[in-house]
């Protein structure tokens, strides 16, 4: 039998997506970020972040054909989200998650926990062995029990972020090379992505 991920508790404890967003500013006005490593280059990431949330929440179009799949869902869900501030894939992908599920009409419902502060929840999904985010638990409103999980990148995006990797690129190299994919997809594989995950629910 299928066990909640998480406690109705834990779950109300998580951030709405204002919450996070005003944690992530408090903290970067004090020359800081979430998670318990800081540095100077976190912080930057963090405030490049916030640039990047702030223009897609402005101009993300949710595709017709998404919006009618989250609306006409049978029963309500809960999309649970491991991010950070400081993780450039979150800040290109949460911004969409959030406006599929404000476009939902009620169907989707979001949470957003921190992957250092809760990382018995964050090893139970991992990448390839990896912490990577964000991380998307897709639960059921009711029992809170998993019915899918999607993340950290749409597919082409993790592709190109292994093969970067791959050849041994730095840090920056490889993340320049990603989110000018993302700045070129305007979120349309993001979006696509989620689609497909909604329709395997029937």
């Amino acid at each position: 039998m299928a066990l909640p991920v998480l406690s109705a508790e834990r779950l109300s404890a998580a951030y709405s997506y204002p919450a996070y967003r005003q944690l992530i500013n408090e903290l970067l006005a004090q020359g800081l970020t979430t998670g318990p490593n800081q540095s100077e280059a976190l912080t930057h990431y963090g405030r490049l972040n916030v640039q990047r949330m702030e223009r897609i929440d402005k101009t993300v179009q949710v595709l017709p054909e998404l919006l009618v799949a989250a609306q006409e869902l049978a029963r309500p869900y809960v999309w649970l989200v491991l991010t950070e501030g400081w993780c450039g894939d979150a800040a290109q992908i949460v911004p969409t998650l959030e406006a599929v599920a404000q476009a939902s009409q009620g169907q989707l419902a979001t949470r957003y926990l921190l992957r250092d502060e809760n990382l018995d929840l964050m090893d139970r999904y991992l990448t390839n062995g990896g912490r990577a985010i964000p991380k998307l638990i897709m639960l059921d409103a009711v029992t809170l029990e998993e019915v899918a999980q999607w993340g950290p990148r749409p597919a082409p995006a993790q592709a190109l972020f292994l093969e970067l990797k791959g050849q041994g690129l730095s840090h920056e190299a490889y993340a320049e090379q990603v989110h000018a994919w993302y700045a070129k997809d305007k979120t349309r594989t993001t979006q696509a992505e989620l689609l497909a995950l909604i329709r395997q629910l029937g």
